[in-house]
Formats: C-alpha cells, structure tokens, sequence
C-alpha cells in the first residue's frame, strides 16, 4: 500500500496545522504534493456552477487568476458530477483545463496521468483537487480507497478553512452575531474583485465593514479602476442586496433633463411630459442609488440632491407634494472633489454627506503584484468569448504586462489583453493558443516594453529581466520554431527545411524544448 494509516494521519495533521493564516490553502496543497509525487496540482473551490483556484502548484501562476466554468470544462463538469474518485484515461479524448499552462514546457505537452478528488461537506460539493503527471502510469500505485481518505482528510480541512475564513471576516465586521454559516466561500458570483495585494486586502476589508452599515460611500480613484465593481460589492454585502441597485452615470446627463431624470415628474410638468415618470430616486426606493461620476453633477441640482439625503423626501417636477424615499447613496468620481470644493465647482454641505465613508480604490500601478492575477482572469474570459480551446500566457509576455505602468488601470488591461488574445488566434494554427510579445506588440509603446527608443529596429535590444540566458535563448528558440511550424501547418519536415536544419537535429531539438 502506497499510504500507510500512519502517513495518512501525518498528512491530517500537517494540514491541520497550517490553518492559521492565509497560506493555510497553499499549505494543504503542498503536503498533497509531496504525498502524491504529482507534476501539477490544484486545489479548487466551487460554487455557483465554476472552480476557482485556491493554491496552485505546477502550474503557471495566472491560473490562480482563471475562473473555470464547470459547463466549458469537460474533465472538471466530470469531477463535479462523479462524486467519487475520478481517473482519467491517459489516452482519454476530454480536453485537460491545465493544456499549455505548466511553466517551462511546450505548447504542445499535454498532460497523461489526471485525477480528480471531489471535496464534499455534508453532501455538498465544496471544491476539489486535481492531480496531474506526464508519465501516464504515475498514480496507478496509490489505490481508490487511499484516495478517497486523502480526499476525506482535505475535504473536512477545507472545510474548516472555509468557516476559519468566514469567521475571521464576520470578526472584522463587528462585534454582532454572526449570520448563518453557509458551506463554502460565501461570496456572490456576480460581484468578484480580483486581487491579493496588500492594499487590495486593505480595501476588500473596508468594504465588508462599510456594506454591513447603511452609510453613504464615496468611492474615489482613477478612470479604470473599478469603481463601479466596488459600489456593487458594498450593494451586495449591505442588507438591501435584494432590493435594487439603480445607475446613473452624471457626466451622460444633459442639464435639460437632469432633474426630471433624478426625481421624476407628472404628465405635462413640461413640454413633452406626456405620461407620469418616477426618476432614479423612486426606482431605487428601500435600495441603493449608484451616482457615478458625480463631480460633473450640474450644482443647481446638488442642493435638491442634498435635500434628499438630508429629509429623505422628494418632489416630482411639477407636483407639489412631497414623498419619503429610503434609499442609500453611493458615489463615485475621479475628481478630487476638495479641489472642485475650492473652486466652488461643488458644494461643501454635499460632500461632507457623502463621504461620510471615502473608499479610495487604488490604481494599477500601486498593486503591480496582483497583475498576474488579473492577467489570468482576463485571459479565460477572452478564451471563453473567443471559443478557443486552450489560451495562455507566455512568460515573455506576462513580464512586459508587469513592467507597463497602466495608466489606464485595469479597464486597459483587460482591453489590451482582449485585443492581443484575438491577434493570437488570428495566427493561431492549432487548438492551443498563446499569447505572445508579438500580440502586445502593436498595442503597447515600444518604450513602454522595455525597447531603447532611439533605437531604429527594436528586436535589436531586449530586457534582461529576471531570467537566465539559456532561459532567453530556449524561449526565443521555442517561440521561432512554434510559429515556423505554424506557417507550415505543422508539417516538420516543411519546418526543418524553412529552418535549414536536419529533421532530426530539429525532433531533438523539439523535444528537449518540450514542444514534442
């Protein structure tokens, strides 16, 4: 037997032990690791219908970032509905999620020995493991009923992780008693803000402490940086989350309507009044209002708004009674609204009532360590809107993202991304596609990556970075083969003659860049 009882308890108590903090994911994924002698791991939380990555190992350090769907991932849907131990054939036909995403190999490596142990608590599916080799016989010495235990012994510490977690964010909330424990990480599949920096954990914190009270936010920061993702985490973390959340975007309202589109108005207020119409105010009643871009807010209308806020009461143009509405303000704005103050461009009164609680989101270039992240999550969106079936990233590429300087926050990342991704299939021959230098490239200033500007032929010069010469030059090497084979539909003869070398100077060569 493989795993002894003896080893079987060791592992229980490693893992117990490392519950303590926020590596306690890795931790657990580690000892699997060790145990099983696998190439690639992960350990995956679900819910909601996808898998998001807890810890990785082996892998590529964007899928951390990826969110998987369970209905567009053929070996993970298996995982989920199996409800027992599931191995993978290694000449099974199911597309593997991890293709092309383990560092320092080839495109065309495809992984051989896969297992799948689903977590479950109380019946539940909470999450799963995956375990991946590249010699096809790899885990054919570990027994289902070895790991079934591990599969045990991980579900109940992920389990406790989860509600450790849980508790340790209700604790930062408040004093209060805490709502009912759900199974699993209680989060909203429609709302995810991405990021594990310190000063994202620092706003994430803020917000949970914010949402749970029924004060006005003001979220300032740049173009691009999510603010509007953040108003609907306050939204749905506060109890009105089931009521609705009504937009308005002040910088696309024209004066001429502006009030009318806020408060409302009665048949024949105006010309062209022909019909009653609640405004904003009315729509979001016993909800939340999200005022976007509220420095352009014209200022014969922030007293009216201020009014509101201060009586809860409105009047429709054109009526003359009153109405009492419940409804919560969130702001947003890249302005500094002290200077628009000063300027007399925005009232005073009405700024201290909004920022009774400044959440301040903060740009790209101040959390560069959770690119990688982002990049990662970006990357399968465009994979899943593209149809194509494996789409990475190369490290070239990955490290020129890390050293642009974003000045138009995530929104340009996700765009830029968006763009290279189709560029890549555009030359993409076969079903694994990569982004590389190339695609960014055409999108990015040549300064930008790294290049002398005064430099007529940019390919002259090149970062050095952090990585080795053999590691450039293999990189380089894998990257010319990859796209010569591709002009020649995968044909190697065709290549080794474009390339002028010997077919099977070219097939060694192949194989020991792992492209074979």
């Amino acid at each position: 037997m493989a795993l002894s009882q003896t080893e079987l308890t060791h592992i229980a108590l490693d893992i117990t032990s490392g519950l303590s903090n926020r590596d306690r994911f890795s931790r657990l994924l580690d000892i699997i690791r060790q145990n099983l002698h696998c190439d690639a791991a992960a350990l995956l939380a679900f819910q909601g219908g996808l898998f998001t990555p807890l810890a990785i190992d082996g892998l590529n350090a964007d899928v951390l970032g990826r969110r998987f769907l369970v209905n567009e991932h053929p070996r993970l849907e298996a995982i989920a509905r199996a409800g027992d131990i599931v191995r993978f054939p290694s000449d099974s036909t199911l597309p593997d999620p991890y293709d092309g995403l383990i560092p320092n190999q080839g495109d065309e490596l495809k992984v051989h020995a896969c297992i799948g142990l689903p977590l479950f608590a109380s019946e539940h599916l909470i999450g799963a493991i995956t375990i991946d080799g590249f010699d096809p016989l790899q885990f054919d010495k570990f027994t289902n009923g070895e790991l079934r235990s591990l599969s045990a012994i991980a579900a109940v510490s992920l389990n406790n992780a989860l509600m450790i977690d849980r508790l340790e964010k209700l604790a930062a909330q408040s004093q209060d008693s805490p709502p009912a424990m759900r199974v699993g990480i209680d989060t909203n599949t429609d709302v995810e803000i991405i990021g594990q920096s310190e000063i994202m954990q620092s706003l994430h914190n803020e917000i949970k402490v914010v949402a749970d009270t029924d004060l006005n936010v003001l979220i300032l920061g740049e173009t691009g940086t999510g603010k509007e993702l953040v108003a609907k985490a306050v939204h749905q973390g506060s109890e009105r989350k089931d009521m609705p959340l009504v937009y308005l975007n002040c910088a696309a309202l024209p004066e001429s309507i502006a009030e009318s589109e806020l408060f409302g108005h009665v048949k024949g207020a105006f010309t062209g009044a022909i019909s009653n119409r609640s405004g904003k105010f009315e729509l979001a009643d016993k909800g939340t209002l999200f005022l976007d871009e509220i420095g352009e807010l014209p200022l014969t209308l922030q007293s009216k708004l201020l009014r509101v806020l201060q009586y809860g009461d409105l009047q429709k143009i054109g009526d003359d009674r009153s109405r009492k509405v419940d409804v919560r303000i969130i702001a947003a704005t890249n302005k500094d609204l002290k200077q628009e103050v000063l300027a007399g461009r925005f009232r005073a009164d009405l700024y201290h009532r909004l920022s009774v609680f400044p959440l301040l989101v903060p740009a790209l270039k101040e959390r560069d360590d959770d690119i990688t992240l982002l990049s990662g999550y970006f990357v399968e969106r465009c994979r899943q809107k593209l149809g194509i079936k494996t789409l990475s990233l190369s490290p070239a590429s990955l490290s020129l993202l890390k050293r642009y300087q974003w000045p138009g926050n995530v929104r340009e990342l996700e765009h830029v991304l968006h763009r290279a991704a189709v560029l890549a299939k555009s030359q993409s021959r076969g079903e694994l596609c990569q982004i590389s230098p190339l695609h960014l490239d055409p999108i990015m200033p040549a300064e930008e990556q790294g290049y002398t500007p005064q430099s007529n032929n940019k390919h002259n010069q090149f970062e050095i970075g952090d990585h080795s010469l053999k590691d450039a030059i293999d990189e380089f090497q894998s990257q010319y083969i990859r796209q010569a084979l591709a002009e020649n539909e995968g044909q190697w003869a065709a290549t080794a003659r474009k390339l002028k070398l010997d077919s099977g100077n070219l097939h060694r060569l192949a194989k020991r860049l792992r492209l074979k």
